[in-house]
């Protein structure tokens, strides 16, 4: 099988380098894509950097430099409600992203995309399945994306009402692609700032919590 690898930023991508396989290097289209083997699997990694708009151009690039059968993501979240703590593993269910919305010009919900039958970005479900029966720790989540870190107590409080209790600033992007795309995606979420932490929590806790959600990838990886 063919991998294709999102790994939003260099202290995430620690974990991936750090894995021990001979990794090889293509520079295309201004990013890096790591390449190497994993259980047998072709595995394509590219950090995309944060936010939305890097995460869906490193997707589609590695979607049509590699011709990758999957897409999967590994990396850190921010916690939306109080329950949450660091290091707790999540497997993405769906999506919202909260920075869109076309409801005056369109006849849908603020965040909901024409395509879609309700606010949130659909999610292979059987993939999901898959690595919750491979991992049972994992939790099935929806992530609130978007282009800023949230950080604030009430904008966490607001993202929870809608039903989500995770945030990140790729899931969306990575997502949606791959729907347009034809292509399957999953994405395992690790907590590094909970709900009562903020950007320092994050800066403390990345590292560790990152080889924590790609240590939970590799295993997936494997069983496939």
């Amino acid at each position: 099988m063919k991998i294709g690898l999102i790994i939003a930023i260099e202290r995430e991508m620690m974990a991936f380098l750090k894995f021990g396989g001979e990794v090889t290097t293509k520079r295309v289209g201004g990013r890096d894509i790591y390449s190497t083997k994993m259980f047998g699997h072709e595995v394509s990694a590219v950090m995309s950097g944060y936010g939305e708009i890097d995460a869906a151009a490193s997707t589609q690039l590695l979607i049509l430099e590699t011709g990758c059968d999957i897409i999967m993501n590994f990396g850190v979240t921010g916690a939306l409600i109080p329950e949450l703590g660091v290091e707790d593993l999540f497997v993405v269910s769906r999506v919202l992203n909260y920075d869109f919305d076309i409801s005056p010009i369109d006849p849908v919900e603020r965040y909901q995309y024409l395509e879609y039958p309700d606010i949130y970005i659909p999610v292979d479900g059987e993939l999901v399945e898959k690595a919750t029966t491979i991992m049972p720790k994992l939790k099935k989540v929806t992530v609130a994306s978007g282009g800023r870190f949230i950080e604030k107590k009430e904008d966490k409080d607001a993202l929870a009402a809608l039903g989500c209790q995770i945030c990140d600033m790729e899931a969306a992007a990575i997502a949606r692609t791959c729907l347009t795309n034809g292509i399957k995606c999953l994405s395992i979420k690790c907590i590094s700032d909970t709900y009562a932490g903020d950007g320092g929590d994050f800066n403390q806790n990345v590292i560790k919590s990152a080889e924590v959600a790609f240590d939970v990838l590799k295993e997936i990886i494997k069983a496939f």
